[in-house]
């Protein structure tokens, strides 16, 4: 178990994500599996969220080419940026656009995940 791991319970579906871990750790909470990120792109939809650097910071978006859907049986739930090592969220609504616009300074690391409720967690 590791610091930023997200797990999915398998009887209500809710998603948790390990906030303080040793790195070291082995145990896995019971009825808890482990949510694989992904990174490239094997579904009809776009997941992987690539980043544009704004004038007043970052804009998340998932699909580059076409849209991620956002319908409530199909919808990005969250999208996450981490710069310099210091991560902000973003929760999305279905209806809403696939993205997220982050106005914060700029940095030298950085990277993007997101959450689609039927297709897992992704990352750029």
């Amino acid at each position: 178990m590791k610091k930023n791991d997200f797990y999915k319970c398998s009887e209500c579906k809710g998603i948790l994500e390990v906030v303080i871990a040793d790195d070291s750790c082995q145990c896995g909470p019971s009825g808890l599996e482990l949510i694989e990120v992904k990174s490239q792109d094997a579904a009809v939809e776009k997941h992987v969220p690539y980043i544009e650097e704004t004038t007043d910071g970052y804009l998340v978006k998932v699909g580059k080419e076409a849209k991620h859907p956002m319908t409530a049986e199909h919808y990005i739930q969250m999208i996450e940026i981490t710069v310099d090592g210091v991560l902000h969220r973003a929760y999305l609504n279905p209806g809403d656009e696939p993205e997220f616009k982050f106005v914060l300074p700029k940095g030298k690391t950085v990277s993007a995940k997101e959450y689609c409720n039927i297709h897992g967690l992704w990352k750029s």
